[in-house]
């Protein structure tokens, strides 16, 4: 039988924190890890963080928390930002329409110690456009000044508020505007996905209108969409001017991007076995805990586990859970793999 795998072991909260890359924000690097719904909760989160030094990733921050009415309790934020801390900063999303709840909620987080926080308004899902926020927000630059202004205003100048975006709703013809929409409601940093709400997660990609918003601004930005793998990361700030780049899919398939480090199958696997078991340990059965892994399986590149799309497919189409695990495991070394 395999040895448990070893998790990595944070830096303890007490180290002196890494100085920040530019003035005012608090990340550590210039490669940030994407609010991913569904994905960036703590227990996929802290594995990536244990496994960078804070000079490799930046920053995170949580999946978005939803702004219904009022504002998000205490209890709530510290669900979503989770028991372990890092020297790299984690910062909290929220997303909703509600100007007094969002002031509430970022007044919330900012007194349980959250070191920036990030507004979605980029979010294609039904549900949120149902309820005027996410991506329903590019239609109305004003409402996005407006709840910016509400975020800042619950802050009171303690930490930064920034904001993300899409190109458009429908189209980028108004990246110029959103972009302005953000810097003029006082965000500190703007994130740019680069296709529209309609484009949704397609292959093809525009890095220019990342350029457009930087160029719209004066505050810092961020690009997102498409850095997939390590020297992406370069080439999106180098051809766009920007200052930052943002990591969603690309850390789903590569959790070491970031660094740029490569890993053996071992240690790939290593990963997807923790992530498992940390899902066992909050109460996912064997099928939940397998869902996930799938959900990573989808995209990874990691350690060369998976040689070719045919070979995705036999984990993909695999029906039993409990066989999917095992045979995550059996690729383990005998030591136990799945350290940093």
């Amino acid at each position: 039988m395999n040895a448990p795998v070893q998790a990595p072991a944070p830096v303890a909260a007490t180290d002196a924190p890494p100085a920040p890359v530019l003035p005012g924000l608090p990340f550590t690097a210039r490669w940030l890890l994407a609010p991913m719904e569904g994905v960036t909760a703590p227990s996929f989160r802290d594995l990536v963080l244990a496994r960078h030094a804070p000079t490799d990733l930046g920053g995170a921050f949580t999946e978005f928390v939803r702004v219904i009415q009022g504002p998000v309790a205490h209890k709530e934020l510290h669900k979503h930002l989770g028991t372990a801390r890092f020297p790299i900063p984690v910062g909290v999303q929220l997303m909703g329409r509600d100007l007094e709840g969002v002031e509430g909620s970022v007044r919330n987080a900012v007194d349980i110690g959250v070191p920036v926080v990030d507004l979605n308004f980029g979010c294609p899902a039904r549900g949120a456009l149902k309820g005027c926020a996410g991506a329903a927000a590019l239609k109305d630059p004003t409402g996005m000044v407006e709840t910016v202004e509400a975020a800042v205003r619950g802050a009171e100048g303690r930490v930064p508020v920034t904001a993300k975006i899409r190109a458009g709703f429908d189209h980028a013809h108004d990246v110029e505007a959103l972009a302005r929409a953000a810097e003029d409601g006082g965000a500190a940093l703007l994130t740019i996905h680069c296709r529209t709400r309609r484009e949704g997660y397609c292959d093809e990609v525009d890095w220019t209108r990342i350029e457009r918003a930087v160029n719209a601004v004066s505050i810092p930005v961020a690009g997102n969409g498409s850095a997939i793998v390590h020297a992406d990361l370069e080439r999106m700030r180098r051809e766009t001017g920007c200052a930052f780049v943002m990591v969603g899919r690309g850390a789903l398939a590569d959790p070491w991007m970031f660094s740029g480090r490569e890993v053996d199958a071992q240690e790939a696997a290593g990963f997807l076995v923790e992530y498992a078991d940390v899902l066992a340990s909050l109460g996912a059965n064997v099928k939940g805990a397998a869902g996930r892994v799938k959900q990573l399986l989808n995209y990874w590149t990691a350690g060369g586990m998976i040689a070719d799309e045919e070979q995705r497919g036999t984990w993909l189409r695999e029906k039993d859970p409990a066989a999917l695990l095992a045979r995550l495991r059996g690729l383990l070394d005998e030591s136990g793999a799945g350290g940093r």
